[in-house]
């Protein structure tokens, strides 16, 4: 009797590459806001803190952020069904939900500044220098996940996907996903730790 060795087939091995490389990548944004959120903490304890309010608006931009979340789940599984049409509906919702995240942020910060709250010179104070930064390096890789938005959007259009052509989308609802946890996070951190 001839046994055959089959070597196991790991993990990583039947993950697709570029779902591998959004991991790792997602792995290293949290530690970059895991090292902003601890020295906000540190900072803070050093005194010379200003306490100011959120503006009510990052309470609209975290619902939308959420929805979105949703939509987009609604379009990979609509894709997994087949079902461009809903595809094509539940992306241009997710895209249009992102865009009103990055308008609410604005019109957030622009509150903010009006009310004194600026990020440098002789008028900052660290709260707000770190409100900026944290919420800017969000925004920052919102943009990123906008831009895959768009592309997934454009697919949609073009009945892309399917039940067997889907990773892009996976790999984009992933993001957006990880998106949205990160800023719940961040705006729950922002909102209690004062």
């Amino acid at each position: 009797m001839e046994l055959k060795v089959v070597a196991p087939e790991t993990e990583y091995q039947r993950m697709p590459s570029t779902k591998l490389l959004l991991l790792i990548a997602m792995g290293s944004m949290v530690m970059l806001f895991a090292g902003m959120t601890s020295a906000y903490l540190v900072r803070q304890a050093e005194g010379n803190w200003l306490l100011f309010e959120l503006p009510k608006l990052f309470w609209v931009s975290t619902t939308m952020i959420v929805i979105s979340s949703i939509t987009i789940q609604w379009a990979y599984k609509a894709a997994k069904a087949n079902n461009s049409a809903a595809v094509l509906q539940a992306s241009f919702i997710t895209t249009v939900l992102g865009f009103g995240f990055l308008i609410c942020q604005y019109f957030a910060w622009s509150k903010l500044y009006s009310q004194g709250i600026v990020f440098g010179g002789a008028q900052s104070n660290p709260a707000g220098s770190f409100m900026y930064v944290i919420t800017g390096l969000h925004v920052a890789h919102l943009i990123g996940g906008l831009i895959a938005l768009l592309v997934v959007l454009f697919n949609a259009t073009k009945k892309v996907y399917s039940s067997t052509h889907c990773q892009g989308l996976q790999n984009c609802a992933i993001y957006w996903h990880f998106l949205t946890g990160l800023w719940i996070y961040l705006f729950f951190f922002l909102l209690y730790v004062r």
